[in-house]
């Protein structure tokens, strides 16, 4: 039966993050970048919008209508929302199938960090939501091959795949990688530092979207050739009154450097254990950058020029991710060895 239905049925590669959930589809490409969000009526437990429409909710609902993001720093918080996200992202790529019930195939991009329960919480999700064969990466590999990094040569590529709630810093040599780090230091971070400066320097109280657009208008991690500014806007903290203030990219900068600072630490310590050999290598190969924290003006000088070595942004290091699922989708057998040995897989049920 499995055969029959097979010309029906769409192989998904999801990139399943705490910002953004992207769907690459096989044949198609990427055909869904929506938030991560979902709005819940807390009175009926309905859900009432997800991805896009739940995003233009954020901060404007009444207090029984909760917009909510279901993973936190890349982990599954809410196991029951995050599988309806799923099945509804999933039905979306069938919405002009003949499927009437989809059961395709999907590889899912987790954190490296992750523990085995939160593996397991993430396949489990992805079953519950229609997938009939699941297949776990994790993210600094999908990262990798997105980038079309030379993954199973015996040379080291390393890759450094910042997203919106986790950080990832890998070397990887013969399809397997050799040194990580993972952090719960990523977009979401810039943003916190954001509001958490405005309220320190300004007393001014912002939301998270104008945090997230002061980060992506002005923000930096490495001093400008021309000064940036941005209007902002919030609640003034002592009157409670609206309020608006100017501030330019050398404040922004520094409201991030802690979180900057950290990031290029966790480089320097993946460097100090990795094995010489690979130095070598990746002293002419360089780092590449991925994901959307690696679109922070200045991060690939900065990093590059406290390390030593060569920096670089992936093109479109937003969808290398899930590019990278696309390409384990393509021929799944031929990548066997950078998939996550699963329980399901040691003991089919």
């Amino acid at each position: 039966m499995s055969n029959f239905f097979k010309p029906f049925t769409k192989d998904i590669g999801i990139d399943l993050g705490t910002a953004n959930t992207l769907v690459y589809v096989k044949g198609r490409g990427i055909i869904i970048n929506e938030p991560s969000v979902v709005a819940i009526n807390q009175k009926t437990g309905q859900v009432l919008a997800i991805g896009n429409e739940a995003n233009k909710m954020v901060g404007r609902t009444p207090g029984h209508i909760v917009a909510t993001r279901p993973l936190v720093d890349g982990v599954i918080s809410d196991f029951e929302v995050t599988e309806q996200m799923l099945r509804f992202f999933i039905n979306k790529v069938y919405e002009k199938s003949w499927a009437i019930v989809p059961r395709p195939r999907v590889v899912v991009g987790i954190p490296s960090g992750g523990t085995e329960v939160e593996k397991r919480a993430v396949e489990d999700a992805t079953r519950s939501a229609g997938a009939s064969e699941v297949y776990l990466v994790e993210e600094p590999m999908a990262a990798a091959m997105g980038a079309r990094l030379a993954i199973q040569e015996p040379v080291g590529s390393m890759v450094f795949d910042i997203g919106g709630g986790t950080s990832e810093v890998a070397v990887i040599s013969l399809g397997g990688v050799v040194v990580c780090k993972s952090l719960r230091i990523a977009g979401d971070r810039f943003s916190e530092d954001i509001i958490q400066y405005a309220r320190d320097e300004f007393k001014l109280l912002i939301g998270e979207k104008t945090a997230e657009q002061i980060k992506i208008v002005i923000g930096s991690a490495y001093p400008l050739e021309e000064r940036l500014e941005f209007i902002m806007k919030g609640r003034d903290l002592l009157t409670g009154l609206p309020k608006e203030i100017i501030v330019d990219d050398g404040q922004v900068r520094q409201a991030l450097r802690r979180s900057v600072k950290t990031l290029v630490k966790a480089v320097k310590d993946t460097l100090e254990e990795t094995p010489p050999e690979l130095i070598t290598d990746l002293m002419e190969r360089g780092l590449v950058l991925t994901g959307g924290g690696a679109l922070l003006r200045g991060l690939d000088k900065l990093i590059a020029e406290e390390t030593k070595m060569p920096v670089r942004v992936a093109e479109d290091p937003l969808t290398a991710v899930v590019r990278g699922c696309g390409i384990v989708l393509e021929d799944i057998d031929a990548v066997r060895e950078v998939l996550i040995t699963t329980q399901y897989e040691a003991s089919p049920s």
